[in-house]
């Protein structure tokens, strides 16, 4: 199994620093942000020089990267916008494979007056069809989020799962935000039983509570049974990645650190 870290909370100023500091501490992969390799307007082919750069720090340090977030919003149904999110999720999966991975954390998108809570499920299906299309016979992969206020309602993941219909979409599974959103902990290992066959990615976070109450701990600190999570992940057959995200009180260093012993001592 593999140890990763979301280059997000955490320490280093810059993404160099970042793989230093989760190289140090022991871990084996990282998640990168598109922001790490493109800031969204400048050409591709300069995202890729910079993806190859980030490529050879990975490989320098013995870290391997196991997931590109993406940052889109297939919260969409007009034509225009759904083809302008597609075409950009495109430039993302060629700089994922510059960078060594075929897995893409997804969001849903965010919530808008022209999408009624009805059509979310549908508006992103239709975004993930279309990426399907020329993103499967790549072998590459979407994650999924329950981030947010959209993807964190679980049946929506579920509905889209079952319109795209395709192998290669799939679940981020975050341990906490399911409990965030507002969902009891008791109804958490119902969503983990639902959710783990079609995860491809985790982010293993723990915390107390939710919205304006949640409180973020390191990883067996908090309310969250990330056992239960992980007994589900395996028992689904889950080989992927254990990837921690820290959002608690401590110094981050600190915080991660706590997350990386507690995976490697219980995943």
């Amino acid at each position: 199994m593999k140890y990763g870290v979301i280059h997000y909370n955490a320490p280093g100023d810059t993404v160099e620093e970042f793989l230093q500091y989760a190289a140090d501490t022991g871990f084996d992969s990282v998640e990168l942000q598109i922001g790490d390799v493109w800031d969204g307007e400048s050409d591709l082919d300069s995202a890729k020089r910079r993806a190859e750069a980030v490529k050879g720090t990975l490989e320098a340090l013995g870290l391997s990267c196991s997931q590109l977030a993406a940052g889109n919003d297939f919260v969409v149904l007009d034509e225009e916008q759904v083809t302008f999110q597609v075409e950009r999720m495109r430039k993302c999966c060629e700089l994922a494979q510059v960078l060594g991975t075929n897995s893409i954390r997804t969001e849903g998108g965010s919530l808008k007056d022209e999408v009624p809570p009805a059509r979310m499920a549908e508006a992103i299906a239709g975004c993930l069809k279309r990426c399907a299309e020329w993103a499967e016979p790549l072998g590459m992969r979407f994650a999924l989020d329950n981030h947010g206020v959209v993807t964190n309602e679980w049946p929506v993941q579920l509905e889209v799962f079952e319109a795209v219909g395709s192998k290669c979409v799939g679940a981020n599974l975050d341990t906490m935000n399911y409990r965030w959103f507002g969902h009891s902990l008791e109804k958490l290992h119902e969503i983990y039983k639902a959710i783990a066959p079609y995860t491809f990615h985790t982010h293993m976070k723990d915390g107390f509570d939710s919205r304006e109450n949640y409180r973020g701990q390191a990883l067996g600190e908090g309310e969250i049974d990330l056992a239960w999570a992980v007994q589900c992940l395996k028992e689904a057959g889950y080989e992927g990645v254990w990837c921690a995200e820290y959002e608690g009180p401590e110094d981050t260093a600190i915080g991660y650190r706590k997350c990386l012993d507690w995976m490697k001592a219980n995943c």
